[in-house]
């Protein structure tokens, strides 16, 4: 059995891609600025880990990065500030040396990434969208200018979540599920051939690229991602003090941070608490379990006699319809992302309860594959065949290789615009600062 390649959309035109790009980018901005006007000009400036960079920092590379790309590559226009290149360079200088750099001031900065907006607005408006350069074409490099905004509005996010001091921001509950209770534990993907990436999301990033055919053998994938709950019982059962459920660097990790739990959770009075955005609260029994590492997921699928799905068997469960044969933009068909279908764009502060959108499910019955928690994948990072730099090789070929490892389906801190069943992460394996999670695979 083949299966067929992802079905391509009508060629869109010009004002509409144009409409589309607009909202995408003024989106991100309106994000952006929620995530630096919450905290005082300190705050902006300060480094809240060494992990991250200091949140003014980003501002400015927002903006950088916007003329870069729109203002002088799309526009051919002259350098606003080229004497700022070299300190938004984020391969010049890695996060933790980033404080010392003479950096803009919020002020500054803020009106540096305004101007920059102006006038890419207006390039936006005067732009051919169609039939022109590869980098303009259906919009590209809007649309890559508004993931990298949204994705560094996650990483300001992952910093408010470092930071010490009261919540500065606030959001609504998440949905509950009301049929989690009857739902399967694993869902069973059948083996066979399906068309994994893409060769027709027109803003499609180049790892996501070109679509291709994998066979993959049957497997079951969990229902919903692991739970808090579920993560406790390994924790309750020795799971960081067993030697013999992790590879032999996360279990040097352990030993070395003296690791008992994911990051942000201590134990008082017998019960398990956590500090999310400012606010101590019980951990939620129910809820996806976040902040762990590669190694810590790794180690909880060893110990639960499981393993974590490689990155081909998630976008299986994601996207491929038995029915049809064919994959899908997302796991319940080709529309874009609502907010009953995924918990993304910071709507919510937090994942929903595991079950949670019903309406997200896929073909299969697999639930919150989109949002919710990045889900560690087994994979390596590396190339798709055929796989082509572009626009710069920076954005992913010099990650490839086995010290990264693949995360999918994005978090609720993801924003649809950075977020598709074809859209690849990755970080190193220690990592358990971003919002990550998993679920777990087992063979036929």
């Amino acid at each position: 059995m083949t299966d067929s390649p992802t079905t391509p959309a009508p060629a869109p035109d010009a004002e509409v891609l144009r409409k589309r790009a607009l909202t995408a980018l003024l989106t991100a901005r309106e994000r952006t600025t929620l995530l630096t006007e919450s905290v005082d000009d300190h705050e902006l400036i300060s480094q809240h880990s060494p992990l991250m960079s200091p949140l003014v920092w980003d501002l400015a590379h927002i903006g950088n990065q916007e003329e870069l790309w729109l203002l002088r590559g799309v526009a051919g226009r002259e350098a606003m500030r080229p004497e700022i290149d070299g300190l938004y360079d984020a391969f010049e200088h890695p996060r933790a040396s980033r404080p010392s750099l003479p950096l803009l001031p919020p002020a500054e900065a803020r009106s540096y990434a305004a101007e920059v907006r102006d006038r890419a607005l207006d390039v936006l408006d005067s732009t051919a969208l169609t039939g022109g350069r590869p980098l303009v074409e259906a919009g590209f490099a809007f649309g890559m200018i508004a993931q990298h905004e949204q994705q560094h509005d996650e990483t300001m996010l992952i910093t408010h979540q470092l930071r010490s001091g009261p919540a500065a921001l606030t959001a609504p509950e998440p949905p509950r599920p009301t049929d989690a209770a009857g739902l399967p534990a694993e869902v069973l993907v059948p083996g066979g051939r399906f068309t994994m990436g893409t060769s027709t999301e027109p803003w499609a990033l180049d790892n996501e690229r070109p679509a291709h055919v994998r066979e993959v053998p049957g497997f079951f994938i969990d229902t919903a991602p692991v739970t808090c709950g579920a993560y406790e019982r390994f924790i309750e059962d020795g799971g960081y003090t067993e030697r013999r459920w992790w590879a032999p660097e996360g279990w040097a990790m352990v030993r070395r941070h003296e690791l008992t739990a994911p990051l942000f959770w201590h134990r008082d009075a017998g019960q398990w608490l956590r500090r999310r955005f400012g606010v101590t609260e019980p951990v939620p029994a129910d809820e996806p379990v976040l902040h762990v590492s590669w190694y810590e997921a790794d180690a909880y699928a060893r110990w639960a006699g499981r393993r974590l799905p490689s990155e081909a068997e998630w976008e299986k469960a994601a996207r491929h319809d038995p029915v049809s044969e064919r994959s899908r933009r997302y796991p319940w068909g080709d529309d874009d992302p609502s907010p009953e279908r995924a918990n993304l764009g910071q709507r919510h502060l937090r994942p929903a309860p595991a079950g949670a959108y019903p309406a997200g499910r896929s073909p299969l019955g697999v639930r919150q594959l989109i949002g919710d928690v990045w889900e560690w994948t087994s994979s390596d990072f590396l190339p798709y065949p055929g796989f082509a730099p572009f626009p710069y090789r920076e954005y992913s070929e010099v990650f490839f290789g086995p010290d990264h490892k693949v995360l999918r389906g994005g978090s609720f801190a993801v924003d649809a615009v950075a977020c598709r069943g074809t859209f690849r992460n990755w970080d190193l394996p220690v990592r358990r600062q971003i919002f990550s999670g998993f679920r777990t695979a087992r063979d036929l």
